[in-house]
């Protein structure tokens, strides 16, 4: 197969899934698992040749050819799927996902739902026969788009979704009517107006190219940059992310839908049980960005029994062909589920050490491969401080544990001040969010323990955390 700069964009049935330096970890991942017959959602990966070609041009604009590759694996796509990409009548939309040869987690940027607009957006509705649906999936694609394409503050986008949450007289978006959501979506494209003096693009290959130019951008981005700073990734290790366009599935279609990030084995204990959190009727990004605290795995074959079944199986396979623990994320659409994503987990030294003797027992991997598993330096996590089990004391709040150990020090309520007093005048501080942004993960670096009042175990901040071994 071609992996010259030549050919620059890969089908997911095309794609060498070995290859994490031209499809980045995500989209080499896309590849394998669609070769081996798990069931992801149609695509393609555009490499990440392609990314440092276009930050070499001076003036931001894709390489020549690259552009009329994107546009026939679109045509593809629409074959494939029976739908047309900008189309009146069962419209195609698609997500649009950063990944490189490195594990990052949300420190680059994604957007769903693109394709729609006011006349897709009709086409949606009745596809579906779901107002409601339509006018979440719009607005939820607005302000992404916004955010992440158009440099709009997410700021805007949520003090105005805060006003049609208090007039409608509900706390959580899920009680919000079609005609709320309709409310928020026009809320939304004048936020847009307003904040960048133009119109929302309509043209879905516009939004498109767009949104490609905005995902290889967020490769030189400044929490990227600090990421890779922080865990010393060298431009050998991962250069440039890749782009992937895959068909879109949404959990937010009812109650039989939903979406989940599980890992195949706990990622704090190392325990041998399928452990992660998911959402009924909601998309991915209301699980990892922590704007809704999920229920825990346990709880699925209570709510889908079957999809239960299939979430043990998908587990068995991904360990049983990576030899690694994975970190996954799912969708189920209409009780059908999807396999998004799957990545090597990231664990504390506790977690390594325990998964890398059991998977030695259970013939997974051998004992040189266990020892390899586990950096020297990350033994350091076993001797954190933890709090005394034998003290007696009152606690005065609980909460879901995302990593071991203990902290103490100053609250601290916002990342740059946090890296102020942390990194520049030597203060211990906890940084305290509602919920934490992939732009705040300077003051992450900074702080002794990070403390956020909602979200879950999976979201991005109990996963960098984790990673860090910071609790």
């Amino acid at each position: 197969m071609a992996t010259d700069s030549k050919k620059r964009v890969f089908a997911f049935e095309e794609g060498d899934g070995k290859n994490k330096h031209l499809l980045g970890g995500k989209g080499a991942n896309l590849c394998e698992m669609t070769q081996i017959g798990l069931n992801v959602p149609p695509g393609f990966v555009l490499s990440t040749e392609a990314c440092l070609d276009f930050l070499a041009s001076p003036t931001k604009d894709l390489p020549p050819g690259l552009w009329e590759e994107v546009q026939a694996q679109m045509t593809a796509l629409e074959k494939k799927t029976k739908k047309g990409f900008g189309a009146a009548d069962e419209p195609l939309l698609v997500s649009v996902r950063s990944g490189s040869a490195m594990s990052m987690p949300g420190m680059m940027d994604t957007i769903l739902n693109l394709g729609l607009n006011a006349a897709t957006l009709q086409g949606v509705i009745k596809a579906t026969g779901d107002e409601r649906f339509g006018y979440d999936a719009y607005r939820r694609f607005i302000q992404l788009f916004g955010k992440i394409a158009l440099n709009v503050d997410d700021v805007y986008f949520d003090k105005q979704f805060e006003l049609v949450k208090m007039a409608a007289g509900v706390k959580e978006d899920v009680a919000l009517s079609a005609a709320d959501l309709k409310d928020a979506a026009e809320r939304f494209l004048r936020v847009v107006q307003e904040q960048t003096g133009r119109p929302f693009p309509e043209d879905p290959y516009d939004q498109l190219l767009i949104a490609i130019k905005a995902v290889f951008g967020s490769w030189g981005g400044k929490r990227a940059v600090d990421y890779r700073r922080q865990f010393n990734i060298t431009p050998a290790m991962a250069n440039g992310t890749a782009v992937n366009i895959c068909t879109m599935v949404f959990g937010n279609r009812g109650d039989d839908s939903g979406t989940g990030v599980g890992f195949t084995r706990d990622p704090g204990t190392g325990e041998n049980i399928l452990y992660g959190e998911y959402l009924v009727n909601a998309q991915g990004e209301d699980v990892v960005a922590g704007i809704r605290t999920p229920k825990p795995l346990s709880s699925l074959k209570a709510d889908m029994p079957e999809m239960a079944k299939q979430l043990d199986t998908l587990r068995d396979r991904l360990e049983g062909h990576y030899k690694e623990v994975q970190d996954f994320e799912f969708t189920i659409e209409r009780g059908i589920l999807y396999c998004l994503q799957t990545r090597n987990g990231k664990m504390n030294a506790v977690a390594q050490v325990r998964t890398s003797v059991e998977m030695v027992k259970e013939g997974i991997i051998t004992k040189a491969q266990a020892l390899q598993r586990v950096a020297p330096d990350s033994l350091e996590q076993m001797l954190f401080p933890r709090l005394d089990p034998k003290a007696k004391v009152t606690a005065v709040a609980s909460g879901l544990p995302a990593s071991p150990g203990a902290a103490s020090g100053i609250a601290v309520f916002d990342a740059d001040r946090a890296e102020m007093l942390g990194k520049e005048q030597g203060f211990k501080v906890i940084l305290v969010r509602e919920e934490t942004k992939p732009e705040d993960i300077h003051g992450f670096f900074a702080s002794q323990g990070i403390l956020t009042s909602r979200g879950g175990k999976t979201s991005h901040a109990a996963v960098v955390a984790r990673g860090m071994g910071k609790c």
